[in-house]
């Protein structure tokens, strides 16, 4: 491999591996989690592939540009908290929005309209995508308060994450949500 090539393919390389770090949630979303494993395989095969290149062409031909740019991508994805940093970026961007729909929640505009579960309400198509996994919300009620939680992962069968909002500013009480939530995964 000439070693101007090798070195594209590097950059190649590690750009598509921090673009599927920074996009994988909504790759997560887009394609499930079932279609991932080979989705990974190509990224980082081709990643570990090209890195194992780099090695060999710094040791055959004194060429260390390539492995460079692979060691530093390699930090990146150790340093760099990927996840926290997209999980920040959502809960600014949509903070206002999920405000708005939890108070179309507290006034009686969006109810649970989910047949087999009462405490979901599937959002309508301008919100969807401010929950994951189908753009549904899971609601509870504790007297005139509410928790309303926001996907940002939905799992399969459980492994759930997600934004709750409440309206005293307050943590949910953990017994209380948990037991909505596996209300919904029944």
């Amino acid at each position: 491999m000439k070693s101007i090539k090798l070195l594209q393919l590097a950059i190649i390389s590690s750009v598509i591996v921090i673009l599927y770090m920074f996009f994988q949630w909504k790759i997560i979303d887009m394609i499930t989690e079932f279609l991932m494993l080979p989705v990974l395989l190509i990224v980082f095969g081709f990643f570990i592939f090209i890195t194992i290149r780099a090695i060999i062409t710094l040791f055959k031909n004194k060429n260390w540009k390539p492995l460079v740019i692979q060691v530093f991508t390699i930090l990146l994805l150790i340093f760099i908290p990927f996840n926290q940093i997209i999980l920040n970026l959502n809960f600014k961007w949509n903070k206002s929005e999920r405000e708005q729909v939890a108070n179309m929640v507290k006034n009686g505009e969006l109810k649970p309209n989910v047949s087999y579960n009462s405490s979901l309400i599937h959002l309508p198509k301008e919100y969807t995508h401010l929950s994951s996994g189908g753009g549904d919300i899971v609601v509870e009620k504790s007297g005139k308060n509410y928790n309303i939680l926001f996907f940002t992962y939905r799992g399969i069968l459980d492994n759930f994450s997600g934004f709750v909002y409440t309206a005293n500013d307050r943590k949910p009480s953990k017994k209380g949500l948990m037991e909505t939530l596996k209300k919904l995964i029944r």
